[in-house]
């Protein structure tokens, strides 16, 4: 029998599952190098193996009398830095399901995912107390302080299959509300090793992480890349653009990723400073070996603005929570602005019409992904489950065409999806919230183009008696996220509609150019 083409073999071995193993491999990838500096964060730094116990730690107590969690849902709302990985990790070590949930979504949003992730644990960090414990308490969760978790007394762990659930991420949808997004253990490892082979992570790298981590990129993209290569992660508790600065210009980071709108505000604060400020931040800057824009289309100015001032030419990579990243520009060779790339290794992609028929190179279709690091299911809706796969690829809903074997996004199959700020927003869900107010009729939010935020949100608004946009602001700041508050509103007499009633969101838009 003739030998099998290389192409083909290296689809078995990507597709093959990995053997079983006693401990999620992240973790045994950091026993690896225990001695070596894992996290920096303001309050000093911390190795690979104090990242071990205290995540051992944290497993023990989460465990109590039990032997395994058997995927019990466990939510987490911790800041940025070292205790979030250890109780992360934790969750995963005693078995369980972790599932990160946002300090800056406000009550009804919390409220929800615990609900809807049916988590049985809430772990929380004291700066978040008091106001946590009442949402605990309501929803019969035990309460875990993140200070107790970590310190104590350790015990036996269970042991952990490759095929167990291990993450629930919510992203925004085509309906109302959130779904709950999961992901194995073996589709965090495929998301993983695809990443550490295309952009060639080392254990000599060293990250600045600036993210919010409830979120894909910042989860797998910079923490867990780098504590697989062993490299160091710094993470910053919150975004500083002048802070940012002086790290990316003190030649000890190699790596750095972001969305477009943190580069805007980079930008913003370079240009205040004085040339030779100017000149020293961007020589310094030039001596990353990889910066990556993602989470939302990177504007070719700023693309420009960018190179011109650092030198680099982004990195523009498209993934999502269900899929992790499918399609890169390459770390060597050539980059070309408004374009995605090609299909990273062990994803398959493929552009198809709206029967599934795949289409011709040059013409429009929509992103469909198949492969391991692709999720298992939305937790809980077996229906929104269903229609998200066809013949077991994923239907990403994104519009796409190839050109010189390169991907470029055209836009959303729907217009009720909005990227802003990294951020995948339900125009549905916010709509829905506004109703809510007793003196708002109706409305309409769509996404705007804009330089800095890539979509910016908007709402036309039909009031039942006189309200202000800091009146919306304020009850919209009440029951949304933050970056799901419209920045731009309208009041209307009327919304345009179709024949048939249907709100005209082209038209919409119109109104706010």
């Amino acid at each position: 029998m003739k030998d099998k083409p290389a192409v083909f073999k290296r689809i078995v071995n990507w597709f093959a599952p990995p053997p079983p193993w006693r401990v999620p491999l992240l973790i045994q990838r950091a026993s690896q190098q225990s001695d070596r500096v894992a996290i920096a964060e303001s309050n000093g730094t911390y190795s690979y193996q104090e990242l071990l116990d205290a995540s051992h730690r944290v497993a023990s107590c989460l465990l109590g009398k039990a032997d395994d969690l058997g995927e019990a849902r466990v939510a987490f709302m911790v800041p940025p830095g070292f205790a979030y990985a250890a109780i992360q990790w934790g969750i995963w070590r005693a078995g369980g399901v972790a599932v990160p949930v946002s300090p800056l979504h406000p009550a009804p949003e919390i409220e929800y995912v615990l609900s809807n992730s049916q988590a049985t644990t809430f772990v929380v960090h004291p700066q978040f107390e008091p106001a946590i414990p009442r949402i605990a308490h309501a929803g019969g969760l035990r309460l875990v302080d993140t200070t107790a978790a970590v310190s104590s007394d350790i015990r036996r762990l269970p042991e952990i299959n490759f095929h167990r659930r291990a993450m629930i991420l919510y992203t925004s949808g085509t309906t109302n509300r959130p779904k709950g997004v999961v992901a194995t253990h073996t589709g965090i490892h495929a998301q993983i090793k695809t990443l550490i082979d295309a952009w060639e992570w080392t254990a000599n790298d060293r990250t600045l992480l600036v993210l919010p981590l409830h979120h894909i990129h910042g989860i797998i993209n910079v923490l867990s890349c780098a504590m697989w290569a062993g490299a160091l992660c710094e993470i910053h508790s919150s975004f500083d653009a002048d802070r940012v600065w002086e790290r990316l210009s003190s030649g000890e980071v190699t790596v750095f990723m972001a969305v477009p709108t943190i580069y805007t505000k980079l930008i913003a604060a370079w240009e205040k400073e004085n040339p030779e400020r100017q000149a020293l931040l961007s020589d310094g800057c030039s001596r990353l070996r990889l910066m990556v824009s993602g989470s939302a289309a990177l504007p070719v100015p700023i693309l420009e603005k960018w190179k011109s001032i650092s030198g680099h030419t982004l990195l523009e990579r498209y993934g999502m929570t269900e899929i992790g990243m499918a399609l890169s520009n390459p770390l060597h060779g050539e980059r070309r602005p408004g374009y995605v790339g090609t299909p990273l290794p062990g994803v398959d992609v493929r552009l198809v019409d709206e029967n599934g028929k795949c289409v011709e190179e040059g013409s429009p279709g929509e992103i469909e992904v198949r492969g391991p690091s692709v999720f298992q299911e939305y937790w809980n809706n077996d229906e929104a489950t269903r229609n998200a796969f066809r013949d077991g690829w994923f239907r990403t809903g994104d519009i796409a065409m190839v050109e010189n074997e390169s991907y470029r996004i055209l836009g959303r199959r729907s217009i009720d999806i909005i990227k802003t700020g990294g951020y995948k927003v339900s125009a549905l869900e916010i709509e829905a919230a506004l109703r809510e107010h007793p003196d708002i009729a109706d409305c309409a939010v769509v996404g705007i183009e804009d330089p800095e935020w890539g979509e910016r949100l908007c709402a036309a608004i039909i009031v039942r008696k006189t309200l202000s946009n800091k009146d919306v602001r304020e009850w919209a700041c009440r029951h949304l996220a933050p970056y799901k508050v419209p920045t731009r509103m309208l009041i209307l007499d009327s919304l345009p509609r179709n024949a048939m009633g249907k709100v005209l969101k082209p038209e919409v838009k119109i109104l706010f150019r």
